[in-house]
Parts: C-alpha cells; sequence; structure tokens
C-alpha cells in the first residue's frame, strides 16, 4: 500500500504486483457470472514447429493465475499458446460441454509489461481478448 497525504485529506492507493510476473489468466463462467475455479491450464511456448510447455496450473477460488510465466524467467518475444483444460473443469462440476479445451494462440511482442488472458466460458460457446 502507498500512502499520499493531500492537506488534510489522507488517500490510501494499491499497488498491484502484476507487473512481477508478465502474465496472467482469468477464466469467468457466462452462465453464472461466476469465476471458475480449478479449471487447469497450460502454457507453451512455440519453437520451430514444436509447442514447449512452461507451466500447468489451476485457476484459484477467482477464477485466476495471477502469475502464470515461470518464475525467475525473463519474458521472451514470441508465440504463445495458453490451453484450457474446459472438458475436464465441465465434467468435474456434472456439466456437458462441447469444447474440451481452449487453445488461445497470441503473441508477446514486448511493448507491454503485462500479458493478461481472460476467458469467458460457457457450455456450448466462449470468448477471449487481450486484458490489461
Amino acid at each position: 500500500m502507498k500512502k499520499i497525504i493531500f492537506g488534510a485529506l489522507l488517500a490510501v492507493t494499491a499497488s498491484f504486483s502484476f507487473a512481477q510476473n508478465p502474465l496472467s489468466v482469468h477464466v469467468l463462467n457466462q452462465e453464472t457470472g461466476l469465476p471458475s475455479a480449478n479449471v487447469a491450464v497450460i502454457l507453451e511456448a512455440q519453437q520451430g514447429d514444436k509447442w514447449i510447455k512452461l507451466n500447468e496450473l489451476k485457476t484459484d477460488a477467482n477464477g485466476r493465475i495471477k502469475e502464470f510465466y515461470p518464475k525467475d524467467t525473463a519474458l521472451q518475444k514470441g508465440i504463445y499458446k495458453v490451453t484450457f483444460k474446459t472438458g475436464d473443469w465441465f465434467k468435474a462440476n456434472n456439466q456437458r460441454t462441447f469444447f474440451p479445451e481452449v487453445p488461445v494462440v497470441f503473441t508477446i511482442d514486448g511493448t507491454l509489461e503485462h500479458y493478461h488472458i481472460p476467458l469467458l466460458l460457457s457450455s456450448y460457446g466462449y470468448s477471449t481478448y487481450r486484458g490489461n
């Protein structure tokens, strides 16, 4: 927390730790409007014609993985893929789905300090975008 004093007024601003890790993801269940906890997510980097696995974690209670890029590793420019294992999550929640997984391929070009990949999920559809 950072304290800023304006005369007699004290304002407290939160500093977020997103810049410490350059990649995060978030999964929201569009049908319920709630976060999707325990979704397995895999991070891979493209090297030539192959995908190299860098990390695999599950979303927390808020549907987030706040620190997804491998720790103590410098951010490298390149093409990456985040794969949300949605079929496993729906099965664990006794629901059917049309999409057993959602792969999201994106470019890290070094112009941003932080990259965020949100996923809005439902049984028969999904949406994603570059977040912040």
